[in-house]
């Protein structure tokens, strides 16, 4: 199953600009989804001449039930937006939270 929990899907049906994986060992479990992959996903939509580039940061959660792309951030975000926020959510334990969010996308679809 693959879950594009987006309001306009086509945001992201493309190839990412850059990706940063934060977990990718496959054997981390919460509840009963064993998590095989944690991504940060950055897609570069427009640039403004003053404000400079438009990112949209999304999370992709691969489990053994199926995938879940979500957005974890947007907006005009300057330079490198993906490594600002991989460093934030490494330093902080975020990624226990997108973990968690994923799969209670995952739940709610499954039954």
């Amino acid at each position: 199953m693959k879950i594009i929990d987006i309001h306009n899907p086509n945001r992201v049906d493309k190839t990412p600009d850059s990706i940063e994986i934060l977990l990718s060992s496959g054997n981390f479990i919460q509840d009963e989804f064993t998590i095989f992959k944690v991504e940060l996903r950055l897609y570069n939509e427009r640039t403004d001449d003053s404000l400079g580039v438009y990112s949209l940061i999304t999370s992709f959660v691969e489990t053994d039930k199926g995938t879940v792309e979500m957005i974890y951030d947007e907006g005009f975000r300057g330079t490198n937006p993906l490594s600002r926020a991989s460093t934030f959510l490494i330093s902080n334990l975020g990624i226990s939270g997108l973990i968690l969010r994923s799969v209670i996308s995952l739940r709610e679809k499954i039954s």
